[in-house]
């Protein structure tokens, strides 16, 4: 009967892992998401320099510059990735040992609080590298259009072909 209510105790205790992990899963979803677009991005801009190499056209460095800039992005989202994943790693062995604990008459308590402490860090280092990222695409991006040209763009009544051409 001692085991019965031991499981039922580390069932109730991991429940709040449990939900760790989902929020992990929504934050590998989002970064997986930023890795799409960076990747799309750096298609569009390769395709670009092929067709101006095909053409003997001098290439736009700005394209290559953001071609560096894209590669910088993708490596911290495949870390923050990395890390996030390690993160999701550490509280499953942290739920797996103390289900371990209820049937091993050895005090786990360390241990679990080393794997809770670690998968924290890891969580820590996913973010830091998605807030380095958010930074780079902020800070790096060519945003051509400021509101203040929209907003000359409106009082002028030029057409929306004047925008589009600035695009």
């Amino acid at each position: 009967m001692e085991h019965v209510e031991g499981i039922t105790r580390i069932i109730q205790l991991a429940v709040a892992p449990v939900f760790l992990l989902t929020a992990i899963g929504t934050i590998l979803s989002a970064l997986n998401n930023r890795l799409g677009r960076i990747v799309d991005r750096r298609r569009v801009l390769e395709e670009r320099l092929r067709q101006a190499f095909a053409q003997s056209e001098r290439s736009d460095q700005a394209d290559v510059n953001e071609l560096q800039l894209l590669a910088s992005r993708v490596s911290l989202i495949y870390h923050a990735i990395v890390l996030a994943i390690v993160c999701a790693l550490f509280i499953c062995m942290l739920v797996a040992s103390a289900f371990l604990g209820v049937f091993v008459a050895i005090d786990i308590a360390r241990l679990i609080g080393t794997l809770f402490i670690l998968a924290m860090v890891a969580l820590i280092g996913s973010l830091w590298m998605l807030l380095r990222e958010v930074f780079l695409a902020v800070k790096g991006g060519r945003h051509d259009i400021l509101v203040k040209d929209l907003l000359k763009l409106t009082s002028t009544g030029r057409e929306s072909s004047d925008l589009d051409r600035r695009l």
